[in-house]
């Protein structure tokens, strides 16, 4: 069973780091891409960050020059280094995974809640 397991998550003053991680077990195979969304309370889940296979990365502008995403193939794992947290980035950040050679699939974790309150 192919499954993502998020972990990184918790409570931050703003100014502060975090670095969240997402590993993808099970059967998976021809990994197109691995990112980061999230959904803070009553607003839509948006991008925050992906890389694809070749390693090409793309970030929302609200996550550029602070976030860092990176990814270890070996490992199936990808990372997001959160710098300079601000409130605003308080939410549930879920890691997906695009995968499959002839067909593509989406596969989504179950989320890991990043707060950032003094």
């Amino acid at each position: 069973q192919v499954q993502l397991v998020e972990s990184g998550g918790g409570l931050v003053h703003p100014g502060g780091s975090l670095r969240l991680s997402c590993a993808a077990s099970g059967n998976i195979f021809s990994i197109r891409a691995m990112g980061w969304y999230r959904q803070a309370p009553g607003r839509q889940r948006e991008l925050v960050a992906d890389i694809t296979s070749r390693g090409t990365t793309n970030y929302a502008d609200s996550a550029k020059g602070r976030f860092t995403i990176s990814r270890d193939s070996a490992k199936n794992t990808v990372y997001l280094q959160m710098n300079s947290l601000k409130p605003e980035d308080t939410a549930v950040y879920y890691c997906y995974v695009a995968y499959g050679a002839a067909v593509r699939m989406d596969l989504w974790g179950k989320g890991t809640r990043v707060t950032v309150s003094s």
